[in-house]
């Protein structure tokens, strides 16, 4: 069973179930779905990507991952979360995959993302979270703009597939810049119950 820690109109993000590593094992080993991703030259051993889940989910290493749950079904389409989370100056970096390619366009990664965005910035108070994207991945920096990321820098030629060398877009968003779709509103309502 999932838990709903975040819920949005097509999809929730609940705690990483570690037993889902074998869903994972299989995604992260899918040429399709990391040549977006920085450990696109990576071989995943099944046997550990339990291990790996578990250092990603630690919240101790600086990390809040959370998986991406269709709400018709329930069905597991990837992640996303904060990472290296420094609480003292208020800023983490950005991360999700959607590994369900059925789940892809669809709008569930715009969600994910604002959702993930909502939770850093209103639930542990964050006021600046950045992200790296590859050039290539056009409709990625389409939607992060679309959401109000800003570009701040490039890294050129930072990933090197054959002959082709790809620069790497530096983005972030600021928590003056983003509009709550779910913490602040549920807030509200809880607090008029009060009143």
């Amino acid at each position: 069973m999932k838990v709903k820690k975040l819920i949005g109109k097509k999809c929730y993000l609940s705690p990483i179930n570690i037993e889902d590593y074998d869903q994972y094992y299989q995604w992260l080993n899918n040429s399709e779905t990391t040549i977006y991703l920085s450990i696109f030259h990576q071989i995943i051993a099944r046997h550990h990507e339990k291990d790996l889940l578990d250092k990603l989910i630690r919240t101790e290493n600086g990390n809040y991952m959370m998986a991406i749950v269709e709400n018709a079904t329930d069905k597991l389409l990837g992640n996303c979360g904060l990472l290296n989370v420094d609480h003292i100056n208020k800023n983490a970096e950005f991360g999700i995959f959607i590994g369900d390619e059925e789940a892809r366009g669809k709008g569930i990664g715009e969600e994910a993302t604002k959702l993930i965005l909502d939770f850093g910035f209103n639930a542990i108070n964050l006021n600046h979270i950045w992200l790296r994207v590859f050039t290539f991945n056009k409709n990625a920096i389409g939607l992060y703009k679309k959401i109000g990321f800003k570009t701040i820098g490039v890294k050129r030629e930072s990933r090197i597939i054959g002959n082709n060398k790809v620069d790497e877009l530096l983005m972030d968003i600021l928590a003056s810049e983003f509009k709550s779709p779910y913490i602040l509103p549920l807030f509200d309502r809880v607090k008029k119950r009060f009143e």
